[in-house]
């Protein structure tokens, strides 16, 4: 690892790959990033968290669903 950065806008962790070049990925993918506290407490019990759900019906609803 060669650095941690806010990037694209997410936090992203750089590294040199095997043939040296600088590359980077989301922090979120690594074991860099922090445990979410809803994945904590949620211990696999659950596949979706509200954000996440709340999120999807937005986009639902925008792409021409009606709202429940």
């Amino acid at each position: 690892m060669v650095t941690c950065r806010h990037n694209w806008g997410e936090d992203r962790v750089y590294y040199h790959d095997e043939a040296g070049e600088l590359r980077s990925l989301p922090t979120a993918w690594t074991s860099v990033a922090p445990v979410d506290p809803f994945v904590s407490l949620a211990s696999g019990r659950s596949a979706f968290r509200l954000a996440d759900l709340l999120e999807l019906g937005r986009l639902l609803v925008s792409l021409g669903g009606r709202e429940v």
